[in-house]
């Protein structure tokens, strides 16, 4: 394969086009003027892979597509179809956002031109690159997950024209927000281009999160009006207040869907090489999605390691978090943390000292990979959420789960493992917090498939009554809960997430799979959000920032903390395995910090230190009494 750049390159006469279809006869590059008139251009073989075409006065701004012919044998992964236009995978602008149709997934000869219905790819000039940096995210701080459509539709202090876009990150009263929070990073959901998955249009709903992808290079244009310049921007914005950027990618599908779905881009052009197959030639969906990139294929790899260069370049995030990060070291014979995508990752020079995040499972053979992935890597920590959620909904377990899990999950992240936890109890997929403590199960009836979709095993409790509820004393016992919660994640050892929101009380009405809500239901209300216990996580998040010993990424070992009973003697083997006492103390040799948990229904006390039902309070060595 050529190795001279793929997508447009613009020069003083015009541009140079570069696309990869190895088993393509033929290939056009389309362009279209401001009537959206098309002029079809072919272009030449430039060795055995590529295709390119000089296009003499074809400058910034130029909208085009991409045409190709060929065999049409899907079962063989061929899909060559020159009615379909095509997305240029390495275009990094597109002129609208993708719109759902039944023609974009027409076999070939059996459907109209597509050319109506597709996005165009835009010729941008590339920004100067941003000045090189460290990140300025650093494991052991606060990374909050941010799905930017609905943080900021309902802000009442962002200007209308901006809420819901990348630039409405960058306003004062959200950063105000973020510092009182005392965040590290923000972590954006998917901020590429993307396509609503078949079935939500006739339901009347549309994708709200976007990890349906179909372009790695081009931003959505519903999130990024201005382009690549507005995420940069922000970016610039929230480092100048000492905030970090982490980009939620998602290489493991795209929204082509399976062989009932779309031809965009991928598929169009060479699905033999993106795609992982069967032998008999059917599309592997080891995602749950249709079908599964395959990144072990030399070109993808170079799809992916660009595609994260040039947001690293352009917009100078600091890192990234990889959805069913399995995928990208799934090889024939399993998951390999040294795979050769993972391995060159840590190699570019251009990545090599990003921040990088794993979601460590997807559904695939051996899909759950938690603790394995290589030097360097953090990964989400499901085993933390579940078994701290089981502690407060009152489950009969040993404290030593809860132990374990306060002081950095050592039987996961101890000896043998490389990478680091990232503490979580809530996040995007699944129940916000509140809701954690309001509904024992999930209410996804919105989503219009009868409630089946979602987690069905949440660990969470009601309080007496499923959902919203008048009662004054079932509203305080949430609202204990919720603080029992948000006290447990910022007094646990290492990097903590925290969902938007999540700090106030956000609800999603039960819906703990809201990836169609985009709606009141998915989208942050500011205005009627918990004063009183955003005053207490912005407490919270100033004590953990002024404890090293909260952030620091290693797990606990009995030389860094004690771990006492009532009267202040150290926890008996006989306390450590009932699985009905609810107390404990964790006090930090070094800097005195004690950490006081009662899950009990009445109120502890922990050597005159009273600590209310169902609270975790944490106390400064400078703040305790002698």
């Amino acid at each position: 394969m050529s190795r001279h750049a793929l997508g447009p390159e613009i020069h003083a006469q015009g541009t140079r086009f570069h696309v990869h279809s190895p088993d393509a006869d033929r290939l056009w590059l389309c362009l279209f003027d401001a009537e959206d008139r098309e002029t079809r251009l072919p272009m030449a073989r430039d060795g055995k892979h590529a295709w390119s075409l000089d296009v003499p006065g074809a400058g910034e701004g130029t909208r085009y597509g991409i045409r190709v012919d060929g065999a049409y044998d899907p079962g063989a992964g061929l899909w060559f179809d020159p009615d379909k236009l095509l997305l240029d995978p390495y275009a990094a602008a597109i002129d609208r956002a993708f719109v759902y149709d039944p023609a974009l997934a027409a076999p070939r000869g059996e459907g109209a031109d597509t050319a109506p219905l597709m996005p165009k790819g835009v010729v941008t000039a590339p920004l100067p690159p941003v000045a090189a940096a460290p990140p300025l995210f650093r494991p052991g701080g606060l990374i909050y997950e941010v799905q930017v459509r609905g943080f900021t539709m309902l802000h009442p202090d962002i200007p209308e024209t901006q809420r819901g876009t990348i630039a409405a990150l960058g306003h004062p009263a959200v950063i105000d927000h973020l510092r009182r929070l005392h965040v590290s990073a923000v972590e954006l959901m998917p901020v590429n281009a993307w396509i609503d998955e078949r079935h939500l249009g006739p339901l009347g709903l549309r994708n709200a999160w976007g990890y349906n992808p179909v372009g790695w290079f081009a931003l959505d244009p519903r999130l990024a009006p201005g382009g690549m310049a507005e995420l940069r921007g922000a970016v610039a914005a929230l480092h100048e207040a000492g905030i970090g950027v982490i980009l939620d990618m998602v290489y493991n599908h795209d929204g082509e869907s399976d062989a009932w779905g779309p031809t965009l881009s991928l598929r169009g052009l060479d699905a033999r090489s993106y795609f992982r197959h069967e032998p008999d030639g059917r599309l592997i969906n080891d995602m749950g999605t249709g079908n599964s990139i395959d990144c072990n294929h030399p070109l993808t790899q170079r799809l992916i390691l660009d595609s994260l260069r040039h947001f690293v370049s352009a917009a100078g995030v600091d890192g990234f978090r990889f959805d069913l990060a399995p995928a990208l070291g799934r090889l024939p014979t399993g998951f390999d943390p040294e795979a050769p995508l993972l391995q060159a990752m840590r190699a570019d020079p251009l990545l090599s000292d990003r921040i990088l995040i794993a979601e460590p499972w997807d559904i695939g053979p051996g899909g759950y990979q938690l603790g394995r992935f290589d030097e360097g890597w953090l990964e989400w920590n499901d085993r933390y959420r579940d078994d701290l959620r089981r502690f407060w909904r009152g489950d009969r377990c040993t404290l030593g789960s809860l132990a374990t899990r306060l002081a950095g999950s050592s039987d996961i992240f101890g000896e043998g493992s490389r990478t680091r936890t990232v503490n979580f109890l809530a996040a995007h997929d699944g129940f916000t917090l509140a809701d954690v403590t309001a509904y024992a199960h999930r209410h996804n009836e919105a989503n219009g498939e009868q409630n089946r979709d979602g987690h069905g095993e949440n660990f969470s409790w009601n309080n007496g009554v499923e959902g919203a509820s008048a009662n004054p004393a079932i509203q305080a016992a949430r609202r204990r809960d919720i603080k029992a919660l948000l006290g447990t994640l910022f007094c646990s050892r290492g990097t903590i997430m925290l969902t938007a929101g999540d700090e106030f009380g956000r609800s999603q009405q039960g819906n703990n799979n809201a990836y169609a809500q985009d709606n009141a239901i998915g989208w942050v209300d500011w205005t009627g959000r918990d004063r009183e216990m955003e005053a207490y996580a912005f407490a919270l998040a100033a004590l953990r920032a002024s404890q090293p010993d909260l952030q620091d990424v290693g797990w606990l070992t009995p030389g860094d903390v004690e771990w006492l009973d009532e009267q202040g003697q150290p926890l008996t083997v006989a306390q450590w395995e009932d699985p009905d006492r609810r107390c404990l103390a964790m006090r930090f040799r070094r800097s005195g910090l004690a950490i006081f948990v009662n899950g009990d229904d009445r109120p502890r006390s922990f050597g005159g230190v009273s600590v209310p039902a169902r609270t975790v309070l944490p106390i400064p060595a400078d703040q305790a009494t002698a």
